[in-house]
């Protein structure tokens, strides 16, 4: 029976939690000069665009630059005809100057240079783009536009209208909650980083006795251990994920994302049979300073702009946070109801510690030797 519940448990959970990567992302930087029109430099994930458009001819998985270069074109009209440029209620045609190729923490992305019909010093643009939205919930379009002394940053998302920038009118507390929100949004859309909160709570409202797991006998240790937990996660990961923005830390990203999997895998095999001399808040801090370069990768690939580095690190940081207390909100009062049964023992603690360990080697294989495992 025991054995049903776990492989019950692992199936259904699998399919959600395998394909644990970075969200999709396409990075837009708007240039405005007194002398010449405003440029863009758009960039698109090749993954994206092999999606989108198909530039993968041979089907081998890797994709040239000479596969890229003859797929030009529709790459040009697919992207282009997904993005709409306004001034002033004026529409603006964009021409392309040149196509590179740039590597951002996921992967290569090609770079589109163009040229925007329309004068840098308009009063009011509108961008309304849609790329991936019909394809994917999780796409996001980051902008940095720069136009002379000022500068500002924008997160566009599915479903909402379009953006509107107005020269030196972006407030600090409009680009203070946008990176919360995107935050938020990145920490519950991160599996890795909720599987290894996930493998910290679960015995957190247990205690190892005798060569078993025994609940805690009252709510006070239970509290004061998730506790310790969550603030010793917050502080390691916040300590990297501004060590890695202030570009003092730079870590390889397959490095990162290969030792977070390994962070999932040792701590869920430590609740299967706890062996590591250590307090579970001391696991939480030691791991949690390499989720924090994890973290770093999305503001890092912003390349935002200096005016608003402060609060879109603070901001995304608090985001985080709060998804994160809300995760534990959600799991706490459960796991210490249910912490004298025996489904939670062998179910969530036992059957959630094994699913956690299989996908963390899953993935740490992924990551650590650039294979693909499970093709969800």
């Amino acid at each position: 029976m025991r054995l049903r519940f776990l492989a019950a448990i692992f199936l259904l959970v699998l399919p959600a939690l395998a394909n644990a990567h970075k969200p999709s992302d396409s990075y837009l930087t708007l240039t405005g000069t007194e002398q010449q029109p405003l440029q863009l430099l758009w960039e698109v994930s090749l993954k994206d665009l092999e999606l989108l458009v198909g530039v993968d001819a041979d089907r081998d998985g890797k994709i040239t630059w000479g596969e890229l270069q003859a797929r030009r074109t529709a790459v040009v009209d697919y992207t282009l005809a997904h993005l709409k440029i306004h001034a002033n209620g004026k529409t603006c045609p964009a021409t392309l100057n040149q196509m590179l190729v740039n590597r951002h923490s996921d992967g290569a992305y090609a770079v589109l240079d163009l040229t925007v019909g329309c004068a840098s010093n308009v009063g009011k643009l509108t961008l309304d783009y849609s790329l991936l939205f019909d394809r994917d919930a999780t796409h996001r379009g980051l902008v940095v536009y720069r136009n002379g002394g000022s500068s500002s940053t924008h997160v566009i998302k599915p479903g909402q209208a379009p953006l509107v920038i107005r020269a030196g009118e972006r407030s600090a507390w409009a680009t203070l909650v946008d990176f919360i929100v995107e935050g938020v949004w990145h920490i519950w859309i991160g599996f890795d980083h909720i599987l290894f909160l996930l493998t910290l709570l679960f015995p957190a409202v247990m205690v190892w006795q005798s060569r078993k797991w025994q609940p805690v006998t009252g709510f006070r240790p239970a509290f004061f251990g998730i506790l310790k937990i969550v603030t010793a996660f917050t502080l390691a990961h916040s300590i990297t994920l501004w060590l890695a923005v202030m570009g003092y830390v730079n870590l390889p990203s397959r490095l990162v994302e290969s030792l977070i999997a390994l962070s999932i895998l040792v701590t869920a095999l430590n609740n299967l049979r706890p062996v590591l001399p250590l307090s579970l808040w001391v696991v939480a801090f030691a791991f949690g300073l390499i989720h924090g370069f994890g973290f770093a990768s999305v503001l890092m690939d912003l390349g935002l702009a200096d005016t608003s580095l402060a609060l879109s690190l603070f901001g995304f940081n608090a985001g985080v946070e709060l998804g994160q207390l809300a995760v534990v909100a959600l799991i706490f009062p459960m796991a210490y109801m249910l912490r004298e049964t025996a489904f939670y023992r062998w179910v969530v603690l036992r059957g959630g510690s094994l699913v956690a360990a299989v996908l963390a080697a899953i993935w740490f294989y992924e990551r650590a030797f650039n294979r693909v495992v499970i093709g969800f």
